[in-house]
């Protein structure tokens, strides 16, 4: 007999499907990614970055509460890439990641090492996430293209061909623009490098690392049934290297859940390729049944509109450049 489902507590479904629910807040905003070249440019800089970040996570609050009042669980969350590079370390970062949040008025409830998008405790997620994507083949296919999850490109539709080497007097083929499978008018190709294996083992792109981030804030994410990179408490100290902090860590006193219904982002501009190939990858990732059924017999619970389709539950501010001088 599956459990009773509230708001805020862990609930198993079923005995047979065995999905355990995670606390789900009602929107989760995230505060920005940081990289080494961000950390390189000195805290003037990410200063400035939550300065401009600011008042697009208030309009994104206010909506939220004009749609669902006092009763909306936000939380906040930081993404730092420790995954391609391993700079400093977090007794020399996040003191000043969390100073130049509170400067801005903001409050990051969550940090997350983006490492932990390929493996968390033990769990790995980006393979569990890998062996879900669902071909979407283009018509007339010919199966010369390897599936994505052999090749490690994933597209949308069918790409133009590629050079032949041709026999003597034989015509050349004519040349056929690529297309979009479920084009609008005008296709809008697109073909992400998903991993690729190298001497040291396999190496997960960026797009692909931050799909399964967007798939862990929307916590569609389990390891047979149960939930993975549950936040941990804060450490009484930070330690001196990355690979010692939790995967995700809880850095306020009793914030809204970690997943929610909806997730927004406040990102630079130069993010935005990198979301386009995020939002192709995750149109051909097929959840768990179980978690889907879960969150939305939830949201139906809460009387809350959910889109049928997961990825229309994501979105996103693209902020330029400020307008004053950081200081």
């Amino acid at each position: 007999m599956a459990a009773a489902v509230t708001a805020g507590a862990f609930v198993e479904e079923s005995a047979t499907t065995r999905t355990v629910g995670v606390p789900m807040a009602h929107l989760s905003v995230e505060l920005g990614h940081l990289y080494m070249d961000d950390f390189a440019r000195g805290e003037g800089h990410l200063r400035e970055h939550f300065r401009r970040v600011a008042p697009w996570v208030a309009a994104a609050r206010a909506h939220a509460t004009d749609a669902l009042g006092r009763r909306a669980r936000i939380s906040t969350c930081f993404l730092i890439d420790d995954y391609f590079t391993q700079f400093s370390s977090p007794a020399v970062v996040l003191p000043q990641i969390i100073a130049a949040a509170g400067a801005a008025g903001l409050s990051i409830d969550y940090l997350v090492r983006e490492s932990a998008c390929a493996e968390a405790d033990g769990v790995p997620l980006a393979s569990l996430v890998h062996s879900r994507i669902v071909d979407d083949p283009p018509p007339r296919t010919t199966g010369e293209r390897p599936p994505a999850t052999e090749s490690g490109w994933l597209c949308n539709g069918e790409r133009s061909p590629g050079w032949q080497v041709m026999a003597a007097l034989e015509d050349a083929p004519a040349w056929r623009p690529p297309s979009q499978n479920a084009a609008v008018n005008h296709s809008i190709f697109i073909d992400v490098e998903m991993w690729r294996d190298e001497k040291e083992g396999r190496l997960w792109s960026c797009p692909f690392l931050a799909a399964v981030w967007q798939l862990l804030r929307l916590g569609l994410l389990r390891d047979d049934g149960r939930p993975v990179a549950v936040p941990a408490d804060r450490p009484p100290s930070w330690p001196a290297a990355w690979s010692e902090l939790p995967a995700a860590t809880r850095l306020t006193e009793r914030p809204a859940p970690f997943a929610a219904y909806r997730t927004f982002s406040v990102l630079a501009p130069r993010f935005a390729a990198v979301e386009t190939a995020v939002r192709t990858i995750l149109s051909q990732v097929l959840p768990d049944a179980g978690v889907l059924a879960e969150i939305r017999s939830r949201a139906d619970g809460e009387n809350l509109y959910l889109p049928a389709e997961f990825v229309d539950r994501i979105e996103y501010s693209f902020t330029g450049a400020s307008w004053s001088t950081p200081q």
